[in-house]
């Protein structure tokens, strides 16, 4: 096996959170394991403590759910991805849309990047980009609202 590859196998182990690799090329493999001693990782054993009780407070009076909930909600666009948030395809250059910008169905408005690859976010309708939920360059969660189309 080629020893630039070891050595790429070696970078990848440290850029990530994975605790061993075996790769195997024909009758040659190699393994790379964080753990010398051949043991794998095993998460630290959990500590209690003891919990001093509190007075509770006084149960305060509910509000009706469809107050609580933001009206943007059937008109957002949301992620399907975790990631990077990006409103134009490169640094510096001009952004996808602009609030105001009207877009049709399949229209490409943001990028999400994820894992080093860049995913372009359609309009899955079409409308006029009234805002934008997230900052140029922001992290994402999966289904979090990125900009509302009216």
């Amino acid at each position: 096996m080629d020893i630039r590859k070891v050595k790429k196998l070696i970078e990848l182990l440290e850029e990530s959170n994975i605790s061993e690799i075996e790769i195997q090329e024909g009758e040659e493999s190699v393994r790379i394991s964080r753990h010398p001693d051949g043991t794998s990782w095993q998460p630290p054993m959990p500590q209690y403590h003891p919990v001093q009780s509190q007075p509770t407070p006084a149960p305060q009076p509910s509000v009706p759910a469809e107050k609580t909930a933001p009206d943007y909600q059937d008109r957002a666009l949301t992620s399907p991805m975790v990631g990077t948030f990006y409103r134009s395809p490169a640094p510096g250059s001009k952004p996808f849309v602009e609030v105001g910008s009207t877009v049709k169905k399949g229209d490409t408005v943001c990028l999400v990047e994820a894992m080093k690859m860049m995913n372009q976010i359609e309009a899955d309708r079409d409308g006029v980009i009234e805002a934008f939920l997230i900052e140029d360059g922001e992290p994402v969660e999966f289904d979090q609202p990125l900009l509302i189309i009216a």
